[in-house]
């Protein structure tokens, strides 16, 4: 993904208010729905005493919010949550937790076999144990019945698999559980919605209604005119991966391949020189749902000093590189990500890169800027490709107004911050969606936008009630 290196800050805008989480339940789950939020709700034996709301609290739509970290922190340091696995650094004599103030947590994955991390010089430094560690936010549990596969990057395939590796990784549960409780658990866990539309999608969902032929149910949703306008937004630039029934289906497959490139053994993009100059030669993305936006490029140019106003800046983000081999063996190198920078002032830094003389391409990795690490590689460490490199799953959008910060990372406050970094940053960068940056800036020094005040304006407010 295009991100320019014309990144600036832009003031945080108050989020909207929020109404209470709302549950539907299917008549045939309701009892195992009720036996089910009695596990959810409280700590199981062999476990560190979190409970899953400890991390998904009901009262916060089941997400993990900076503000009542903070709070929770400063009432009781001996809450459950604030357990070492999640502290700053869980070896420091005195326990900290700004990452978790911002709403993160820590998610040790295994490393494909076919991988190895380096360090900046390209030496492979991975760990005897072969994991991995990254910050991720705490996704909300509202509408899960129909949104499989589950977690940023799509590792938990059912609802009991996502229940149980929760117990494990976050509570520390130090004994098998048989399938009888991880059915409750998820059957709680389908019975939360973020308003009665979502839970009538998750009723045909569950009567095998074809999502394609699911009506959606905000199509006679009662609007005011600003929300009515903001609809045809939605409808127009955000359904275009966003979509069906659902809302995590993306339907315009021409956008999702403006998304991945074919890269060389260094990890450059591979162009094709054209008349009209050097074209990026595409790579058939996979046939799911997951694509590199460059959120994750943004938050790197955040640790560097390059972007400011993200909630990730003021905390040490992981800093990853990686080598992808053709097999387990790890003998016959693939390509590295990302790759070593080669910049146009030789500064290691410089965010422009070099180019090319033989195509008078740009000399750089798939996110198109220099960039000396990943703060979060995403899908890639599920499937071991580095055409998942950076990429996460497509998530629906009902009830996203009540479940900030936004990203895999929470790098973004609001709403109205995620609304601007479209506008600004992205949209005008995918050229299949042909919305290119005609709007003047909100303010002096800020780049040109693909959305008027007017849409982006029109936008939050039907997304306040979507």
């Amino acid at each position: 993904m295009l991100i320019t290196a014309a990144l600036a800050a832009y003031a945080e805008e108050p989020a909207p208010p929020v109404p209470p989480v709302g549950h539907a339940v299917q008549p045939t789950s309701k009892g195992q729905a009720l036996a089910g939020q009695r596990f959810f709700d409280m700590a199981l034996s062999g476990t560190n005493g979190r409970a899953c709301a400890s991390c998904h609290p009901e009262s916060e739509h089941t997400t993990l919010r900076p503000a009542s970290v903070a709070a929770r922190l400063a009432q009781n340091p001996g809450d459950p949550l604030f357990n070492a696995i999640d502290a700053d650094d869980p070896g420091a004599s005195t326990l900290t937790y700004e990452h978790m103030k911002r709403g993160l947590i820590r998610i040790t994955l295994p490393l494909p076999d076919n991988m190895d991390l380096l360090d900046s010089a390209g030496n492979v430094i991975t760990p005897p144990d072969r994991t991995v560690s990254v910050w991720r936010g705490v996704p909300s549990v509202a509408n899960v019945s129909y949104t499989a596969p589950f977690q940023f990057d799509g590792r938990e395939a059912t609802l009991q698999e996502l229940a149980l590796s929760a117990l494990k990784t976050h509570s520390q549960l130090s004994h098998a559980m048989g399938p009888g409780k991880l059915d409750l658990i998820a059957a709680y866990a389908s019975s939360i919605f973020s308003s009665n539309r979502a839970a009538q999608v998750a009723a045909q969902v569950a009567a095998g209604v074809p999502i394609s032929s699911i009506q959606s149910p905000e199509d006679g949703m009662p609007l005011t005119a600003a929300q009515a306008r903001g609809k045809a937004v939605f409808q127009t630039v955000c359904a275009r991966c966003h979509g069906g029934a659902t809302g995590n289906v993306i339907p315009d497959r021409a956008v999702l391949d403006s998304f991945f490139f074919e890269l060389d053994h260094n990890g450059n993009v591979v162009y094709e020189v054209t008349p009209d100059g050097p074209v990026p030669v595409v790579n058939t993305p996979p046939d799911n749902n997951f694509m590199a936006l460059g959120v994750t490029t943004l938050t790197y140019l955040g640790q560097i000093g390059a972007r400011q106003g993200l909630l990730t800046n003021e905390v040490e983000m992981p800093r990853i590189r990686l080598r992808f081999y053709t097999d387990g063996t790890r003998t016959t190198q693939v390509t590295d990500l990302p790759p070593i920078p080669v910049t146009a002032s030789g500064d290691p830094f410089d965010l422009n890169p070099a180019i090319d003389p033989a195509t008078g391409a740009p000399i750089t990795g798939p996110d198109f800027v220099p960039q000396w690490w990943s703060t979060d590689p995403g899908r890639c460490l599920i499937s071991g490709s580095p055409r998942d490199f950076e990429s996460f799953d497509i998530p629906q959008l009902r009830g996203v107004a009540h479940t900030a910060p936004y990203f895999h990372d929470n790098s973004h406050s609001t709403l109205a911050q995620v609304i601007n970094t479209y506008s600004r940053s992205i949209l005008p960068n995918v050229p299949t969606l042909n919305m290119p940056a005609i709007h003047p800036p909100e303010a002096p020094g800020l780049p040109a936008e693909a959305l008027s005040q007017q849409q982006k304006a029109d936008l939050l407010a039907f997304l306040a009630v979507y």
